[in-house]
């Protein structure tokens, strides 16, 4: 096991952390949502995650691993231009794989990008750890870096967790709850999280 110090992810990293990420999040509420074909749903996963660290957050954001890819954090840094129809004309080859449902799946994402603060803040996208490595401190060294940087510029962050059983971890890290959303076309509960910049 390597220990626990966090670098930016490369392109190198890509396929491995997109195979990390789709192991961590396959039980996900959302993930089960979108994708609810359960023999697929890793394999969309999969493609969903190379799509969202290589296309769109390697070069434009904050992408946060650690030396054994265990695990993975994936930010978008204030003033990061969301370009959706671009986002989402990447996503085409994905369609197959959500089980005739891409409306539903751009509802969901419009809903949540709706959200989103209008103050500038960093966006904690994705935060997944490895499920053999989970509660060993693998997503909290991968986040540390940004929160940091979040401190030292005073900056507030934000996210959305679809896992209840998350919050208290988010919670230990300065995020505080803001609302509970349910998601619509019969989507699960997030809970969207803010964090004001420790000064």
């Amino acid at each position: 096991m390597s220990e626990k110090i966090a670098r930016r992810a490369n392109s190198n990293d890509v396929a491995a952390l997109a195979k990390v990420l789709a192991r961590a999040f396959y039980d996900d509420p959302i993930s089960q949502f979108l994708f609810p074909a359960d023999a697929r749903r890793e394999k969309a996963m999969e493609r969903f995650f190379r799509i969202e660290i290589g296309s769109m957050y390697l070069e434009f954001g904050d992408v946060w691993t650690t030396d054994g890819l265990e695990a993975a954090a994936i930010w978008a840094p204030p003033g990061m231009k969301r370009q959706m129809v671009r986002d989402l004309v990447r996503m085409i080859p994905m369609t197959r794989y959500i089980a005739a449902h891409p409306v539903r799946s751009v509802r969901v994402l419009s809903t949540l990008e709706a959200k989103h603060p209008k103050v500038p803040h960093y966006y904690l996208a994705t935060l997944g750890t490895d499920p053999s490595y989970q509660g060993k401190g693998f997503g909290t060294c991968t986040m540390a870096p940004v929160l940091q940087k979040c401190d030292n510029e005073g900056l507030p962050a934000y996210l959305e967790s679809s896992k209840e059983r998350n919050v208290p971890l988010y919670h230990r890290h300065g995020f505080e709850v803001t609302e509970e959303l349910v998601l619509p076309c019969g989507g699960p509960k997030v809970w969207l999280m803010f964090r004001e910049p420790r000064i």
